[in-house]
């Protein structure tokens, strides 16, 4: 693919500011959608097959529908948390060109009837965050916001959001409770957001670039941009890709490009004389894939039926000169440490994946400490309030049934080095060693 829709010329300067982006076509596709029915729009959304390119993957299209009809406030939110480890394409999105996030969302607000929206930006986004505000001045002076936007009887105010650096407040019912003044807390589902979100209305959630790829898709129609990517994956993709490579970075791809090409064409592979060990597709929290995955489709069902997930678009690659153990000590530290800490399984399942991970880690793990982790994980998968507990399940479990022979080795290594000797037999062991 030749053309690009979210990062084309991305780079060029002064792209965030609004003379730049409106002698680039900027507003056009707002103007237009203004000009049909919410529910022509709507239609577009819902024919392009866009699905939420910030880790669910539920079409955007149906989920504007969901929101109820008729005269009430309504409620846009867009979650610019972005806090998934290895996901950095929102950031480069709102500091180049924050205004396609803008036009995206009062098109989208429009097709929902939702009259007030919100970003909500991480903490960490400082200047992302001010480009963002100089954006918006710009675009209420213009009067793409406000009181009946150019003449069409659509009024809407956007505020910025400034969040507190908590991983938890990516998860949209989290997100919705600090955007509320509370603790960033995820919510009992239902109510679902859709009929009873912030402030107890409708509201609609969507991740920075889906928004983002709203004008492009009214500007191309619906029907057009679903000719673009692979069947039930329509579109392009930006994905960030980290760890081993040579060039690392933001890239836009088709769906449907082969993970191989992506990794060792756009991103250059490990460094010569390496190797992938394996690789997590979606961000930190996808289930891990190997060297024999490669060659899948880089597009929701292909990554699902391998066992893992696109998630975010955020590919990490891990090469043959890292430890597998200490891979998964470090991301679930981290899990640990961003646990709101409301549900049990979560709280004590990534508390004691840790502490069991740290005794192989200092010489002091057996075997058996393998099938405990291993058990921890399932209990934790679907058992919690949010998805924060599966996040670190999901990819833990994976590199233990996957690496198992070298968690074992490890073990033995570092007994060795702690000068412990070997590790004692499980029961299974022993019991056949007997019999023989």
């Amino acid at each position: 693919m030749s053309d690009k829709l979210l990062f084309d010329r991305i780079d060029e300067p002064g792209l965030d500011t609004l003379e730049v982006y409106k002698r680039r076509g900027g507003y056009q596709s707002l103007e237009k959608a203004l000009r049909m029915t919410p529910e022509e729009v709507l239609q577009n959304l819902l024919d392009s097959g866009l699905r939420g390119r910030g880790g669910a993957g539920f079409a955007m299209g149906k989920k504007v529908s969901f929101l109820p009809r008729g005269a009430m406030d309504k409620y846009l939110v867009c979650n610019a948390d972005e806090s998934e480890p290895g996901t950095f394409k929102d950031r480069e999105l709102m500091q180049k060109t924050p205004h396609m996030l803008i036009e995206g969302m009062i098109i989208a607000a429009y097709a929902a009837g939702a009259n007030r929206s919100f970003i909500y930006i991480r903490g960490e986004y400082e200047l992302q965050a001010m480009k963002l505000e100089a954006a918006l001045i710009e675009a209420r002076e213009a009067g793409y916001l406000g009181e009946d936007i150019l003449g069409s009887g659509h009024s809407q105010t956007l505020v910025l959001h400034r969040g507190a650096g908590a991983y938890i407040c990516g998860e949209e019912t989290g997100l919705l409770d600090s955007l509320e003044g509370k603790r960033g807390n995820p919510r009992l589902k239902p109510p679902f957001p859709a009929n009873q979100g912030l402030y107890q209305g409708p509201t609609l959630i969507n991740n920075v670039e889906t928004l983002a790829t709203v004008p492009a898709i009214m500007r191309m129609t619906g029907t057009e941009y679903a000719k673009l990517g692979v069947e039930n994956s329509a579109g392009t993709k930006l994905i960030s890709i980290s760890g081993n490579v040579q060039r690392p970075g933001n890239y836009e791809i088709e769906l449907g490009m082969k993970s191989r090409d992506i990794i060792y064409g756009l991103a250059g592979g490990p460094e010569p004389g390496r190797e992938v060990k394996f690789w997590f597709p979606g961000g930190s929290s996808s289930p891990v894939l190997l060297p024999e995955d490669l060659d899948l489709g880089y597009d929701f069902d292909s990554m699902a039926k391998a066992g893992s997930m696109l998630g975010s678009g955020a590919i990490i690659v891990v090469d043959d000169s890292n430890s597998v153990v200490d891979v998964a000590l470090t991301l679930a530290k981290f899990y640990r440490h961003e646990s709101c800490g409301k549900c049990t399984p979560c709280r004590e399942g990534t508390n004691w994946t840790v502490k069991m991970l740290q005794r192989i880690h200092g010489g002091e793990g057996t075997p058996m400490d393998l099938d405990i982790i291993a058990s921890v994980q399932d209990q934790i998968m679907g058992n919690c309030l949010c998805v924060l507990g599966d996040a670190m399940a999901m990819p833990l479990a994976s590199m233990v049934a996957k690496f198992r022979g070298e968690f074992e080795q490890y073990m033995e290594e570092a007994r060795e080095r702690a000068g412990l000797g070997a590790a004692p037999a499980t029961p299974e062991v022993a019991i056949a060693g007997a019999a023989a």
